[in-house]
């Protein structure tokens, strides 16, 4: 027999002894695959875009590279010593990710408010004159609408009012030389719980640099709780909407009061994704 032929025989023969070796997975097995993928998929959802996801995409390369390469080039230590590493890698995946764990905790137990959709959404009048007449005298504005995670600890960084929610006592607050207005203001139910609030900075790295202190103070609270943040520019007047991590401008006075009016009516549960009303996309601002 010649040698090429010989050696053809030989490589289909190890190809069909090697698909015969393998073991496909019955019902059970795809189940458990598509509950795996399912899982996968989600995780990927949710943490894509977050200033983890990077980190962990560096972390799997490089970790994947470094296995590969010590598992073929015989360096049996090196790839033992790997392997033992991989528990640790667990903790490290929670550091990293500790305030998008947090924010899905937080989703996952939240208690929802008592008052009805057609009493939160009355809050869209006052609000939108207020931010309205403080954005047509380009006054710097932020005011935070709680909805169903509790903001109890931003609002001790404040000042406690437990007032009425009305166009005047809002523009008020945020008029230039008061002692509140460089701080948030924190609408909890249909009261304002707090103002000259400070609000945490978002941590992302995806955002422009000429983004000001206060549109990244409204994305830093929307990552850590579901509340709608109102933000008008001291600079330009233009007004801004910030929600679950995102940041869209440019609203003129009926915009405003239909996506307040969408937002508060709106209920959420669970560990579901609460992205605005249908249609509604955000995007990152550029402008303070």
């Amino acid at each position: 027999m010649p040698r090429g032929l010989w050696i053809n025989c030989a490589l289909k023969e190890r190809m069909m002894n090697w698909l015969h070796s393998i073991e496909y997975p019955g019902a059970t097995g795809m189940v458990e695959i598509l509950i795996l993928a399912a899982a996968f998929y989600f995780l990927v959802k949710f943490f894509r875009g977050t200033r983890g996801a990077a980190i962990l995409t560096g972390l799997a390369i490089l970790f994947t590279f470094l296995m590969l390469i010590t598992k073929f080039t015989n360096l049996l230590i090196l790839n033992r010593l790997l392997q033992m590493l991989m528990p640790y890698l667990a903790l490290a995946l929670i550091v990293i990710f500790q305030p998008e764990i947090r924010r899905a905790l937080a989703r996952l137990g939240r208690q929802g408010h008592f008052m009805t959709g057609k009493a939160r959404s009355a809050l869209a009048d006052p609000v939108t004159e207020a931010v309205l007449l403080l954005a047509s005298r380009k006054i710097g504005a932020l005011i935070a609408i709680e909805r169903e995670v509790e903001t109890k600890t931003i609002q001790n960084t404040g000042t406690a009012m437990n007032s009425e929610v009305s166009t005047e006592l809002l523009t008020s607050i945020f008029y230039p030389g008061t002692p509140l207005h460089d701080g948030g203001v924190i609408i909890s139910e249909d009261r304002i719980a707090a103002a000259g609030c400070v609000f945490p900075l978002t941590q992302t790295d995806n955002l422009t640099r000429d983004l000001g202190t206060r549109h990244r103070a409204a994305i830093g609270l929307t990552e850590e709780t579901d509340t709608v943040v109102i933000v008008v520019s001291e600079e330009t007047g233009v007004i801004s909407i910030a929600h679950n991590g995102r940041l869209k401008r440019g609203f003129d006075g009926p915009q405003l009061h239909r996506v307040l009016t969408s937002f508060l009516s709106r209920e959420t549960n669970g560990l579901g994704e609460d992205r605005g009303p249908a249609g509604f996309m955000f995007e990152e601002d550029s402008n303070d």
